[in-house]
């Protein structure tokens, strides 16, 4: 059997995030171009990806650009000459969302069909395969058995979010950002709807929930489900957050990291897809960083309590219970330590979230810096820490906790002496440095120094396992030109990596395949002429484009999920109805609007629709 490549896809807003991310474990990051990216406000300059693309690529990482908006017609041609300028400076990937990109005349580039193409079938995947795309992010709301079926039936690369935010829709199809506020999710400009909060009503007019973030879901963590994704078919695990700072991504990636190694060193059949071994003066622990509490979605099982509807923010860990307060300070029960600037955070009695800044810690008691007596806390009274100012400053300081091991000889040479570096991937180097041929008088021998000046490797990407020396009995060589050689022989062992990077490259196929259905609809997301045509090409026979704009059908659905809010609050068990309980239908409502739930049981999905579009 041949060995698996496992790889840990990483985020990066911009190229610091992006070095952190390779610097911490990544085995490739995506990261945003400077137009057409799905978030709108993490843009990169090609300066800066070109940059990136370097860094990744003395360890062999990889960088994937994401390139996943749905394009206009007078966007085609520029985005176009983006994907060749981001193919010459070497990206490894695009990660799409428009089919019309794939009627232009692109380089042979690797393409990634984006989990905004809704990934959640055989059909989907294999038509994506039989398309060229060389892997494919699959809908995040997919269990560990359909994922099987979708592995039996393809052979493409699998890609699947393991950590980070939830969209409460299957991502593709959300279109309340669209129709309400004019800003389109696909284009990259997600209002953000599902964190709002809003009143539950029934088809009376009773109030059954105010004011609760009813679709505003936990964080994904599958941190403990990896080997069970690998062997269900999974060979690319996704960490979401392009939005996220630097230390975010230093923690997570490094979590992962070190599951994802912990599975691949115990077996013979997974290899790690990038070179290089990280270590880390700190315990990566993901909770410190923003959380909303952790779910695992549909992977086993539907998770009974997927959302946190009372806030949209981060909780991050908890860390104890309060066990008596004062006037000036409370005490909390656990073994967590608390510092000095720590942000803290708990419900009250209303269930809203009360941030707590620390400003003093002696023991267990904590005196918070705007005083006790607003808190309202009470024994008992379950305490969060979502900012962590002792662990922070730690991860400001990781860095280069990533290394290259290297094997060196130094020899005679005609000139002088000359070192050959081999590395891990038996990529060789020879650097050689002209001296004079002088003999050893006395003091230490040659071989002590050699080897001492020479595993020095000290800022910079490369960790020395062993020196062998072929050198005339009693040559002496001064520590000086040993290191001028040490710091030669790196630069020039880093240039050879990088232009020996195997570069892989794609030629799609032309073909008519036929697409999945033999009509389209606003969700198929057609938003160019050369995304009809594709679709005309494929066997769709043809397109009304007066449906092709969700804004333009009466009933079209605003978001489509396979989270239910009667399952979140107890109103339905499995495939049976709590009747009698709620008068139907149900509506949601906020500033922005009333929206109908319309529940779909055989299939297990809610819709949200607007009830005045759907009336007019």
């Amino acid at each position: 059997m041949n060995a698996r490549t496992i790889e840990l896809l990483a985020p990066a807003k911009n190229v610091s995030c992006g070095i952190a991310a390779i610097d911490h474990g990544a085995d490739a990051v995506y990261i945003g171009g400077p137009l057409f990216g799905a978030r709108a406000a993490a843009a990169n300059s090609l300066v800066d990806i070109e940059r990136l693309v370097a860094y990744a690529h003395q360890f062999r990482a990889r960088v994937y650009v994401a390139l996943n908006t749905l394009l206009e017609d007078d966007e085609l041609d520029v985005a176009v000459r983006l994907i060749h300028q981001l193919y010459s400076i070497g990206v490894d990937a695009l990660i799409i969302q428009d089919v019309g990109l794939l009627e232009a005349d692109l380089p042979p580039i690797p393409l990634h069909s984006s989990t905004q193409m809704n990934n959640r079938t055989v059909e989907k995947v294999r038509f994506w395969e039989e398309m060229g795309f060389t892997q494919v992010v699959l809908a995040r709301e997919l269990s560990l058995a359909q994922i099987r079926q979708i592995r039996d039936a393809t052979t493409v690369p699998l890609e699947f979010f393991v950590h980070g935010a939830l969209c409460v829709s299957y991502s593709g199809q959300c279109y309340i950002s669209e129709v309400m506020a004019g800003r389109s999710a696909n284009r990259g400009q997600c209002a953000q709807f599902c964190r709002h909060a809003f009143d539950l009503v029934d088809g009376q007019g009773t109030v059954l929930v105010k004011d609760r973030h009813l679709l505003s879901l936990k964080d994904l963590d599958l941190s403990n489900h990896l080997g069970a994704l690998i062997d269900a078919g999974i060979s690319s695990f996704k960490i979401e957050g392009r939005l996220k700072d630097v230390s975010y991504v230093k923690n997570v990636t490094a979590a992962y990291r070190l599951a994802l190694d912990a599975i691949i060193d115990t077996r013979n059949d997974l290899l790690r897809a990038s070179s290089g071994r990280c270590q880390f003066r700190f315990t990566p622990d993901p909770a410190r960083s923003f959380s909303r509490g952790a779910t695992t979605y549909f992977v086993h099982r539907r998770d009974k309590a997927m959302a946190e509807i009372r806030t949209p923010k981060s909780i991050g860990k908890r860390i104890g219970r309060v066990s008596t307060v004062d006037a000036r300070s409370f005490t909390l029960a656990g073994d967590e330590a608390v510092h000095n600037g720590d942000g803290l955070c708990f419900f009250d009695r209303d269930n809203t979230l009360v941030g707590v800044r620390v400003n003093r810690v002696e023991g267990r008691t904590i005196f918070p810096k705007d005083g006790v007596a607003r808190l309202r806390l009470s024994p008992g009274t379950e305490i969060f820490r979502n900012f962590d100012i002792q662990f922070n400053r730690v991860l400001e300081q990781s860095t280069l906790c990533r290394q290259l091991a290297v094997r060196m000889r130094l020899a005679e040479h005609a000139e002088g002496v000359q070192l050959t570096i081999t590395d891990e991937d038996e990529i060789a180097s020879t650097t050689t440095i002209e001296t004079d041929k002088e003999t050893a008088i006395k003091g230490e021998t040659i071989s002590s120094v050699a080897v001492r000046q020479l595993k020095k490797s000290g800022g910079t990407v490369f960790t020395v396992s062993d020196v062998s020396l072929d050198l005339s009995p009693g040559r002496f060589l001064p520590a000086s030109v040993l290191n001028a050689l040490r710091r030669k022989a790196f630069a020039r062992h880093l240039e050879i990596r990088r232009a020996s990077y195997p570069r892989q490259e794609k030629i799609r196929p032309r073909n008519d395949a036929p697409w999945v259905a033999a009509t389209v609809a606003y969700t198929d997301n057609i938003t160019n002429r050369n995304a009809a045509i594709f679709f005309l090409h494929h066997g769709v026979r043809q397109l009304h484009p007066e449906l092709l704009r969700a804004g333009n059908v009466p009933e079209c659905a605003l978001m489509t999920t396979k989270y239910c809010i009667r399952f979140q609050l107890g109103l339905c068990s499995g495939a049976k109805i709590q009747k009698g309980r709620i008068a139907e239908p149900l509506f949601l409502t906020d500033k922005t609007g009333t929206y109908e739930l319309c529940f779909d049981c055989s299939r297990c999905e809610m819709a949200v629709r607007n009830i005045e579009h759907h009336q007019q």
